[in-house]
């Protein structure tokens, strides 16, 4: 019986340990204000100004000076 009574109450010790899954999670929009430079501004889904900035700087990159 002895037993019993202490599985149980570890049980309820284990179980009341556990956190809260089922409250919903608020989370903030993202600040974007930011997001104005070469790399970012992306009309077509790539960023066209960083990609031929990154395409110009290629061959220096390849041989060195």
């Amino acid at each position: 019986m002895r037993k019993t009574i202490t599985a149980v109450a570890a049980a309820l010790l284990v179980l009341s340990a556990t956190p809260a899954t089922a409250d919903p999670v608020i989370v903030d929009e993202p600040d974007t204000s930011d997001l104005t430079t070469t790399w970012t501004f992306a009309p077509l889904g790539v960023p066209v100004f960083g990609l031929i900035q990154s395409i110009v700087k290629a061959p220096n990159g390849i041989i060195p000076n």
